[in-house]
């Protein structure tokens, strides 16, 4: 399957079928311009601009915001309900969590998370295969607190989100400190916007930072075909 970041909380998942999840894509005001994405389905994980700029998907996708089970051309969704804040909601409202199964993988979107989990929220959402964790505090868990999310979990595969970028002025940290983190695992900046992964290869203890994608104007493309 293969994992593109777009910023913020902004992903397209789409397995070897071609089937496409967009998750919580972000609006204009963020600093990401994410232009029209095709899709079969977008995920929106609470209604703030920076994760519900559903306008960004192209064609009829199935839109989904609430908890339960859904399928989407074979693609498995699962949303289970948490909170933006470690006060149930009571200073930035709810937050949804996504499980998606796609290639065999289990890949678990956290949203804003700003909490740790339950043990039996950690039963109920079972192995975890990939995370997309935020990272940059202050709307959300910060890098200390995403480690232990992610400790919580144990997921083989952990990919930082939500943290600040070239790209975006939003008062959050960058990814510095949560690499500072975990030096224990496999750490591997792609300098890239997506990243293919596979079951077979999935590995242990393994940290991909992503660069967000910039889409090329027409005017940097002739540019460079110039040079």
């Amino acid at each position: 399957m293969k994992i593109k970041w777009f910023g913020q909380s902004c992903f397209l998942l789409t397995d070897e079928n071609g089937v496409s999840v967009l998750t919580d894509p972000c609006g204009p005001e963020t600093g990401y311009k994410i232009g029209k994405i095709p899709c079969d389905a977008v995920t929106v994980s609470h209604d703030h601009l920076d994760h519900n700029y559903i306008e960004a998907a192209e064609g009829e996708p199935v839109i989904i915001t609430d908890d339960g089970e859904h399928e989407v051309k074979g693609v498995r969704i699962i949303g289970f309900p948490a909170f933006h804040d470690d006060e149930e909601g009571a200073l930035r409202g709810r937050n949804m969590m996504y499980l998606y199964e796609m290639d065999g993988i289990r890949i678990l979107h956290a949203g804003d998370i700003g909490h740790f989990l339950s043990h039996a929220q950690l039963a109920e959402i079972g192995p975890v295969d990939v995370l997309l964790v935020p990272i940059g505090g202050r709307y959300t868990l910060d890098y200390i607190g995403a480690r232990r999310f992610a400790n919580d979990l144990r997921p083989s595969v952990v990919i930082p989100m939500h943290f600040k970028t070239p790209l975006t002025d939003i008062g959050i940290d960058d990814c510095q400190n949560f690499i500072s983190t975990v030096q224990d695992c496999r750490i591997h900046k792609l300098n890239d916007s997506e990243v293919f992964i596979y079951r077979n290869t999935l590995g242990e203890d393994r940290v991909l930072v992503l660069d967000p994608y910039v889409e090329e104007t027409v005017e940097e493309q002739f540019r460079f075909d110039l040079d």
